[in-house]
């Protein structure tokens, strides 16, 4: 660490303290050039998690945006808010736990992942998210889903 005084790189660490619930760690410094004390701040410099659309752009993973997603596929079913905010963290989650490496996610598994835990929850609002997010254009392709739904609930 380079002393503000003197500009020297030859330091010692006098004392360390955890900080911010163990997010900083805060460190006095002492300049073994001029022995002026100085405080460093240290902190874990996290990537941002992103998802790939369709068309190849990156944006930051939005909580809120899923969340309301969710909530829109399930508006007027018998599903709480804390099932709905659950759901949105086991999402979240299953998410970040599947792209550890790359911290990306693509718009299709993510939809995918919604679409697994929706279909546990709620058959409707599972319908209602897949409409949305596989573009159904003709009433065919709608119903293929509900009977593919419902074979994977009786198989």
């Amino acid at each position: 660490m380079r002393c503000p005084y003197c500009g020297s790189l030859d330091d010692k660490v006098i004392e360390s303290r955890t900080m911010a619930n163990g997010e900083t760690i805060r460190r006095r410094r002492e300049c073994n050039a001029c022995s002026y004390r100085f405080t460093s701040y240290e902190r874990v410099e996290e990537k941002p998690f992103l998802v790939v659309k369709r068309n190849g752009k990156r944006q930051p993973f939005d909580r809120t945006k899923l969340s309301k997603g969710i909530e829109r596929a399930l508006e007027k079913r018998s599903v709480g808010s804390a099932a709905i905010d659950n759901l949105v963290s086991e999402i979240e989650d299953a998410a970040i736990m599947s792209s550890k490496t790359t911290r990306e996610i693509s718009t299709e598994s993510l939809g995918e992942l919604v679409l697994k835990r929706l279909y546990r929850l709620d058959k409707v609002a599972y319908i209602r998210f897949a409409s949305a997010y596989k573009h159904f254009e003709t009433l065919e392709e709608f119903l293929t889903e509900i009977k593919n739904a419902e074979e994977k609930n009786n198989g």
